[in-house]
Formats: structure tokens, C-alpha cells, sequence
């Protein structure tokens, strides 16, 4: 019988393995801690929005409000996006000079560093009374938990957990973006140790290594809300 190669078989690290690994500053304490410290500062910056504001105001009031929390440093570009700007994908620039109406839909993006650790997070919010917005901003969280919960309860893969998604929203009424797909999170910096999506991981992610990322938006492509957190079991939440 001929000699099988088994190298091409066989991986050690395999490839989950190695999309999930962290730098040597990783702490399970100061990722819970760039967590909180992270979710402090969108309660803060979203108290301070109001009606009449520019979006690039909003903007600068945000990153002075993450250096007051001492967190000076951040590994993305700060968001806070008003009106129709909360359709367009993280990676596509803001339309400028867009203004918060009396009753309107804001969402906010921040990723602080915190020491060595990472954080990222975002929610969405509505000024005045608007039914649909409170919605959309509403279904978006309600939605990342929905999605949280399939992964605790049945432990999915990356893949499995972006198509429930993706049929929930549907459901819901909203088009889930899939432009913004979850990612690795980490002592800083995760991009040198792992750049796919959460979307793409085909591999039941484990807790405190990824981003799950949730963006609703209106099929008539007039709003959209945004949620997203570490991907955490119920204990902290």
C-alpha cells in the first residue's frame, strides 16, 4: 500500500485555534474592565446628545468625554452618527454637516482602549417620540441578545449565529447589515492576531474573544440602529 501524507490532514494549531488566540497583556480583568468602562461612556456621551446638534459636535463632545474617563485612546474612529447617516457602514465617512431633528434616531460607536485591554461597544437612541425609530433601536439590541442566547443555549458557529440573525431581522421587519459582521476583540492590538468576521467563523466562538455586531436597517433605507457588545454569557448582562 502506497504512503498517505497526512500533513495536509492534520493542523496543529488548527485554524479556530489560532483566530482565537490573545497577545500577552490579555486579562480576563481588564477586558471586563475596558468592557465596563466602555458601556460607562456611551450611557455618558448619549446623556449629552441633544436636539440641534451638528453630528460632527456630537463627535468632539464624545471624545471629550472619553478622555475625561481617561480613556484618551481608542483603536477606531469615535461614531456618534445622526439621521440618515445611521444607514451607511462603519467603513463609509459620515454625509457632513447633518443635524439631530426634535424627534430623530442617534447611535453611538466607540472602541477606548483601557490600559493594554480593548473595548467596543454601541448603541442606538431616540430623541422625542417616534415610534419606528424606538423600534428599530429597540429590535437591534433585542436582537444581539436573541443572538447571544442561540449561541449560549447551543453553543453556534460564527456562521449559524449571523443567519438566525439575519432571519430574525427579516421577521422583524429590518435588512441586517452585513457589512458590519462581528470581530475578534483582545488585548490590544486584535488585528495581529486575527482579522476575519465573526460572520465567517465557522466554529462555535468562544466568550471574551469576539464582537457580535447587530445593524438593523429600514428596508425603505431611510434609518437604521446599531447595537454591539462583547460576546458574553448571561452572568454579565
Amino acid at each position: 500500500m502506497p504512503h498517505q501524507a497526512i500533513s495536509s490532514v492534520i493542523r496543529y494549531p488548527d485554524d479556530a485555534s489560532l483566530a482565537e488566540r490573545v497577545g500577552p497583556a490579555f486579562s480576563v480583568d481588564g477586558m471586563l474592565m475596558a468592557r465596563s468602562k466602555t458601556r460607562a461612556a456611551i450611557r455618558d456621551i448619549a446623556a449629552q446628545v441633544r436636539p440641534g446638534m451638528v453630528e460632527e459636535e456630537a463627535v468632539a463632545m464624545a471624545k471629550s468625554v472619553l478622555v475625561a474617563a481617561g480613556l484618551e485612546l481608542s483603536w477606531h474612529p469615535t461614531r456618534v452618527r445622526f439621521g440618515t447617516n445611521t444607514l451607511k457602514p462603519m467603513r463609509l465617512a459620515s454625509e457632513p454637516g447633518v443635524v439631530l431633528r426634535e424627534n430623530d434616531l442617534f447611535f453611538i460607536d466607540i472602541a477606548p482602549r483601557f490600559d493594554a485591554w480593548e473595548g467596543d461597544g454601541g448603541a442606538s437612541f431616540v430623541v422625542g417620540e417616534h415610534a419606528e425609530y424606538a423600534r428599530c433601536a429597540r429590535d437591534a439590541e433585542a436582537l444581539f441578545h436573541d443572538v447571544r442566547a442561540k449561541w449560549q443555549r447551543e453553543g453556534a458557529t460564527g456562521v449559524a449565529l449571523y443567519a438566525y440573525a439575519d432571519e430574525v431581522a427579516r421577521r422583524m421587519g429590518w435588512a441586517l447589515n452585513f457589512d458590519l459582521p462581528g470581530h475578534r476583540v483582545s488585548d490590544f492590538p486584535h488585528a495581529a492576531i486575527h482579522t476575519g468576521s465573526l460572520a465567517d467563523f465557522d466554529t462555535p466562538p468562544s466568550a471574551m474573544r469576539w464582537i457580535l455586531e447587530i445593524h438593523l436597517r429600514d428596508p425603505q433605507q431611510r434609518f437604521g440602529a446599531f447595537f454591539e457588545d462583547m460576546l458574553l454569557d448571561d452572568t454579565y448582562y
